[in-house]
This record gives structure tokens, C-alpha cells and sequence, in this order.
């Protein structure tokens, strides 16, 4: 049998930023997804899918090569064939897992990740990828053949593990050694609108930029700092201000928050306070959190939580938030209270040494 086990990813700082280049601030935690599968006869890849009760089956000869709408599954097949990969000999798969679905901790992209660890492993001849390789198929597989929105931080996150400071514009990763205390993870009830959410940001971030560049064809958003959004603010439309100030503030919070992380200090307290300026301005500046989240995450702060933010894109979804273990299960039962369907305690996951 071939066994893989992939984790679900939250993002803790640099929301909206990866599309630019910008750093982003994730990790892995221990809600997965599982592939077990088992060698058949039958030239295909026959697929079991209990936790939402479907079945599939992809025949390995005469497969159709127009791949539809977010078919990650057969783009992954189509990216690692272009990298000379062959799949013959066919399987019985169960995919199954506790990751919400749609929610923020990225199950697709975990999906995506555990289903290219299982086309690696099936190849005829032993072949040692790494997990940078790894994401970045993801990636393609997910963003790329589709020429969608989104950024390279879910993939590479969860096929490197651990908590990690992403250089999203070259695609490098620094491990972070630093403390996040104790963590909750909240599922709103609230479906997310992904696809919709990150076009809008990532449409008036990109534009806002551009228009300064072009008065200024040198700046570089990668050096900006908090003075530079009134510095160019006049160069900016009117309808991106709110997203150039998005853009500007939450790069120089992911860095401060970096600066914290990369020792092993436990003070947790301005890692709380620099997450809740974060949430501040995906609420007010990307306006991508509903009223209701919004209220979830005071009555948390309110039940002894540091710091309390939306995972993903947002829309909807989970919420993440810093707690000691003293205030853990205020926060979780005021989360619960204020309508959140469900919220547990998560640890992040590191990679096998």
C-alpha cells in the first residue's frame, strides 16, 4: 500500500501579498489530508471519496486532454507529464481527511500535494523529489494551468511543513524557530468566495502599484515602508487607496512579525497585537471579512485570545487565533457562542527530520 499523509496550512501574516511578491508568514497543522491506495489490474485510477460520498475513475489510456475548471487532479497529471513522468499501472484510492473544505486551510492545494506525492511514488523507478519541487508542481498544477489569481503560498507551505517566512517573489522559504503560543482554529459556518475575493485584491493592489511606478519607474514595492503610502498616495486612483495601504501596512507587519519569529522568544503579546493590526486591515482596507467573523473575533479577544485574524483568502471560512492555555477554552466557547460551527485547538506540524 502506498500511504500519504498531507497537512492543512494557515496563513499567520502577509495575507493578500503573495500575488506581489511579498513575503507571507505559514505553517502546517494537524489536519490532514490521507491518500491510501492499492495496486489493481485495471489500467486507471479508481478514486473513493467518503467524506463526500463520490467515486471517480481516471483511465490511464485514452485520457481526454482538455482538463476542466479546476480539475487539480488531471493537471497535476498533465504538469508532471511534461516533466517525463509516466503512469501506468493502475490503483484503488481512498482519499479521505479532517481538513474543513472550503474554509481557508487551503484542502485543495493539500489535496493537490498529496495526490502529486502519490504520482511520485507510483513511477516505475525510485525518483527523489524535493519538497520545494513538490509545490512548486502544486503550484503549477493549481494557479498556473489554470491562470488563476492566487499565489504560491498554500503549496509551498504545505509540501515544505513547518512554520516558514515565504519570499514569495523568488519563491525561497527561511524556517521560523519563534513561539505562536497556543492556537484555536474557528470554522465560521461561512463559505468562503475565494476566486472572487482574491481578483478584487489582487486587481486594485496590482494597479495601485503600477500607477506608482509609473511615476516613479524605480520604486519597488519589495523596499517600501509605512511612509511611502502617503509618500505616493496621490499618484494612486481613488478606488485603490484602500488596497495601496493594504499593500504597504501588511508587508511592513509580515516583516516585524519575522523579526520576531526568527528567535525563540516566547512572548507571545506583539506577535497577538501585530496579528490583530493584520485582521484590522483585511477587515476595513481589503474588506474581506463578514460582519459576523468580525463579531466571532471580538468575543474572542474579549475571552483572553492575543490575537485573532480570518485564514485565506476570505469571504468566509475559518479564523485562527493566539491563546494561552489559560484562556483556550474561554476562547473556544466564545467562538462557539457567537455562532463559529465549531473551534479546537491545532499545533503545527514540522517535517520528519
Amino acid at each position: 500500500m502506498i500511504s500519504i499523509r498531507v497537512p492543512a496550512r494557515v496563513c499567520f501574516f502577509g495575507d493578500h501579498q503573495d500575488y506581489l511578491g511579498l513575503p507571507v508568514i505559514a505553517g502546517t497543522i494537524n489536519r490532514y489530508i490521507t491518500l491510501n491506495a492499492l495496486p489493481i489490474r485495471e489500467p486507471e485510477f479508481q478514486l473513493l471519496l467518503p467524506n463526500i460520498g463520490q467515486s471517480r475513475v481516471i483511465p490511464l489510456k485514452h485520457r481526454k486532454t482538455k482538463v476542466p475548471p479546476k480539475d487539480y487532479l488531471l493537471s497535476a497529471m498533465v504538469v508532471l507529464e511534461s516533466e517525463g513522468f509516466e503512469f501506468k499501472g493502475g490503483y484503488q484510492i481512498e482519499i479521505s481527511g479532517n481538513i474543513p473544505v472550503n474554509a481557508g486551510l487551503s484542502s485543495s492545494s493539500a489535496l493537490t500535494v498529496a495526490w502529486i506525492r502519490f504520482l511520485i511514488a507510483v513511477q516505475n523507478q525510485r525518483i527523489d523529489i524535493d519538497d520545494v519541487k513538490i509545490g512548486h508542481w502544486a503550484y503549477q498544477a493549481e494557479v498556473g494551468f489554470f491562470d488563476g489569481p492566487g499565489g504560491l503560498m498554500d503549496q509551498y507551505t504545505i509540501a515544505q511543513q513547518g512554520l516558514l517566512f515565504i519570499d514569495t517573489k523568488f519563491g525561497k522559504t527561511e524556517r521560523l524557530k519563534g513561539h505562536l503560543g497556543t492556537l484555536v482554529v474557528a470554522e465560521s459556518g461561512i463559505s468562503k468566495e475565494t476566486l472572487e475575493v482574491l481578483q478584487n485584491a489582487r486587481t486594485f493592489q496590482e494597479k495601485a502599484v503600477e500607477q506608482v511606478k509609473m511615476q516613479y519607474p524605480d520604486f519597488e514595492i519589495q523596499n517600501s515602508t509605512p511612509a511611502d503610502y502617503s509618500k505616493y498616495l496621490t499618484f494612486v486612483p481613488e478606488d485603490c487607496r484602500a488596497h495601496w495601504y493594504a499593500a504597504i501596512h501588511n508587508y511592513d507587519i509580515t516583516i516585524k512579525a519575522k523579526g520576531l519569529l526568527l528567535n525563540k522568544n516566547r512572548d507571545t503579546s506583539k506577535l497577538g497585537e501585530l496579528m490583530n493590526a493584520h485582521q484590522r486591515i483585511l477587515e476595513n482596507q481589503i474588506g474581506n471579512t463578514p460582519k459576523e467573523m468580525v463579531d466571532m473575533m471580538i468575543a474572542a479577544r474579549n475571552a483572553g485570545a492575543l490575537g485573532a485574524k480570518t485564514i485565506g483568502s476570505g469571504g468566509g471560512g475559518c479564523m485562527v487565533a493566539m491563546v494561552s492555555d489559560i484562556s483556550k477554552e474561554a476562547v473556544i466557547s466564545a467562538f462557539i457562542k457567537n455562532g463559529a460551527r465549531d473551534a479546537y485547538e491545532v499545533e503545527l506540524t514540522y517535517p520528519r527530520e
